[in-house]
């Protein structure tokens, strides 16, 4: 089951842009480029970078790379995207134009990109070398681009504090699990992981180091919590509702005060036994 989360990567998109897009003419092709050049510049915190045709190809599953070049054309002479330059190995360096009062609607045949200046005529007879069925040099793995772009997560090393914390929260967990039967759910279990998980919980959460401790040693031992939560990313989702929890069992029961005898209490009792007709001398005053 896909579980997309977040903290693994996230393209930052203005909500005004993306309310701009959704009013602008596009086809299919043209917003599935625009996709990529946004997944490749802004998902990776920078404004520009080299995109060739087979590489957007391949991303976007169009093999026609003539269909490619056509449709990021007509982007690029309405402004919508940006050739900045030619790269160091001839592919154009590409930006996404944030600035949406430049974009045209037309067709600017008078105006054409200079580095991209071909008819479709003459596209046909004499396509760019990116274009050829088998490019030397030129094509590119897309896997190859995103394990080279994406950044690399941090590694913790055995002395590193939080590595201690997935150390031991592991071995609770380990235990847990194999007296449950369980084991196969933590049989992968990423140690780097989990210790990039304790830093953000407590870098990015603000959870003292010896309340999550205690919650660890709490949640491995709760009957009901210690086999819902095998993965130090579940004990920072449920951290608070956690810590919570712990500190409402480790309160002492409040003991019922007992209230105190007043001595008016047995004469309203004797007022009322005489006015239900009862005889003064059969009321018992000592109970």
């Amino acid at each position: 089951m896909a579980n997309p989360q977040k903290e693994h990567g996230y393209t930052g998109i203005a909500n005004e842009i993306l309310e701009k897009i959704a009013k602008t003419n596009l086809n299919g092709t043209q917003f599935r480029i625009l996709m990529v050049i946004w997944r490749f510049t802004y998902g990776f915190q920078r404004k520009q970078h080299e995109l060739s045709y087979s590489f957007l190809s391949e991303a976007i599953g169009i093999k026609d790379r003539r269909t490619i070049y056509r449709e990021l054309k007509i982007l690029i002479d309405k402004k919508i995207v940006s050739v900045v330059e030619k790269g160091a190995r001839g592919v154009n360096v590409l930006a996404f134009n944030k600035n949406y009062e430049e974009w045209s609607n037309c067709w600017l045949n008078s105006q054409q990109s200079p580095l991209l200046a071909t008819s479709p005529t003459e596209l046909t007879a004499n396509p760019p070398t990116e274009l050829l069925a088998n490019p030397p040099h030129k094509k590119e793995n897309i896997k190859e681009n995103i394990k080279e772009n994406t950044p690399k997560r941090k590694t913790y090393s055995e002395d590193s504090t939080y590595y201690k914390m997935a150390i031991y929260f592991f071995g609770k967990v380990e235990a847990v699990a194999k007296e449950a039967g369980v084991e196969h759910l933590i049989k992968k279990s990423n140690l780097q992981k989990w210790a990039d998980d304790f830093r953000k919980l407590i870098e990015l959460d603000g959870v003292d180091k010896r309340l999550a401790k205690d919650v660890m040693d709490w949640v491995t031992q709760d009957p009901f919590w210690r086999t819902n939560v095998l993965s130090a990313t579940k004990l920072r989702q449920k951290f608070g509702e956690l810590a919570i929890k712990m500190q409402a069992q480790k309160q002492p029961p409040q003991q019922k005060i007992r209230r105190q005898a007043d001595p008016r209490d047995k004469e309203i009792a004797f007022q009322r036994w005489i006015q239900a007709g009862g005889d003064p001398n059969e009321f018992n005053w000592s109970s």
